[in-house]
């Protein structure tokens, strides 16, 4: 009779790296738990996730459950990016941070399934992932225990890590020699580590497979029109795509053409600088025709204001907090904005560049009659003297009230340099205790 008692669950998000692969061994050899891989398809480049599978059932893992995620992704978290032109410090798309909580989602509705008490991933202590990871977890299930082996695991360097691989039966396709640290999904691949933490080095060539070398693309532009729907894009040169191929297939057009990569000193949450890659050909055109169609379809103030909260709303998805109070708040002022963005933009790509070659809808607010520099009568330009007067008042009487202290005190007008507070001038200091 098995008196033994039942070993305590963990779902680990397994990828079948280094990384999570080595995970399993020490979950299981150091922390006496059972393991469930759990594997998420977020539109990642993969051989086949069954193979990924296969490897965590040899390396003893009780159950292993795929999720192919693919389509929730682009229709709840790459929609809402694009709704908010997410672009962290304003220069890439958010890539990882978009995976992680819907990654995140699935391991805690996979741990109650399974009556799983813990959730693992395989986050470094220096990255940003494991903060998503676990701040995600966390608000969807503050009862589960997140265990973390790389940052409690004393390996060393990464060449340790691969050493304890091959001592314990895990097979790595990861070498030393290219040690490249590589994530990717759908909306496109991160790539770091190896000889790019020397931020003076060129990118190798052979970390980028999805955009071609501009110098090698072709010496014609082509041309494509994207169809959005109150903010999502619903086709491309007309034909009419679920969002996850539409992105797939314009990865394919904007990398052909070179389009796509990005090479950046980034500021982690954690509070280090780091050397990242991108390549986010997609990602990057889709912001850009997005941007382009609200500048035609959205209101002055409502753009205007749009462009702080895009800030916000791309820290805190960088940040992990995809599942906060404020973030929900942003989520539903950007969905507000977007009942008027329909219509089609037309892009132009080129040797490694992307422009708007052109823009219509039927909800634009751009009016011809209203901008034509030629004789119209749909503007009256002598409208404008009242409204020069009226917006300009207050500054009108600031600047008389100054020049009459100024004239008490010192006899003379306040000049440019007084007002603007030159070095070495007291003029406004004296004026505004007169």
């Amino acid at each position: 009779m098995n008196t033994q008692e039942p070993k305590e669950k963990v779902v680990l998000a397994y990828s079948g790296g280094l990384d999570t692969s080595v995970c399993i061994k020490w979950l299981q050899n150091e922390m006496g738990l059972d393991v469930i891989a759990m594997l998420g398809n977020v539109g990642q480049e993969h051989d086949g996730l069954e193979k990924v599978a296969e490897k965590a059932r040899m390396l003893g893992c009780v159950a292993v459950e795929v999720v192919d995620m693919t389509e929730e992704f682009a229709s709840e978290y790459i929609a809402r990016a694009l709704a908010a032109n997410a672009m962290y410090e304003n220069k890439y798309p958010l890539l990882s941070a978009l995976s992680r909580p819907l990654i995140s989602k699935h391991l805690v509705e996979v741990a109650h399934r399974h009556g799983a008490a813990c959730v693992a991933h395989g986050c470094t202590g220096k990255g940003n992932d494991q903060v998503r990871f676990e701040t995600s977890i966390t608000a969807l299930d503050p009862s589960l225990r997140v265990i973390a082996p790389v940052r409690e695991w004393d390996l060393g360097m990464r060449p340790d890590e691969i050493a304890y691989a091959e001592k314990h039966g895990v097979p790595v396709c990861q070498s030393i020699e290219k040690p490249y640290s590589i994530d990717d999904n759908l909306w496109g691949r991160a790539i770091e580590a190896g000889a790019l933490e020397d931020p003076w080095v060129e990118p190798p060539a052979d970390i980028w497979t999805i955009t071609a070398d501009p110098v090698d693309t072709p010496d014609i532009p082509t041309y494509v029109e994207v169809g959005f729907a109150e903010g999502v894009p619903v086709s491309l040169d007309g034909e009419e795509l679920p969002l996850s191929e539409l992105v797939a297939k314009l990865n394919v057009i904007a990398g052909s053409c070179g389009y796509g990569r990005i090479d950046m000193i980034e500021n982690r949450y954690v509070g280090l600088k780091s050397r990242e890659c991108y390549e986010v050909p997609a990602g990057l055109a889709l912001i850009q025709a997005h941007k382009a169609l609200e500048d035609l379809c959205l209101e002055r103030d409502v753009l205007h204001h749009k462009l702080a909260l895009e800030q916000l709303w791309a820290d805190q998805v960088y940040n992990g907090r995809w599942f906060s109070p404020f973030k929900q708040a942003l989520d539903a002022f950007m969905a507000a904005t977007q009942h008027a963005v329909t219509g089609t933009v037309r892009l132009k790509l080129y040797k490694g560049g992307c422009t708007v070659a052109g823009r219509k809808s039927a909800y634009a607010l751009y009016d011809q009659a209203l901008a034509t520099y030629e004789n119209d009568e749909a503007f009256d330009q002598k409208a404008a003297k009242g409204f020069i007067d009226i917006q300009g008042l207050s500054i009108k009487t600031w600047a008389m009230r100054e020049a009459a202290c100024l004239k008490g005190g010192a006899s003379a007008a306040p000049t440019v340099d007084a007002l603007h507070g030159a070095p070495g001038t007291r003029a406004v200091g004296r004026a505004l205790n007169c």
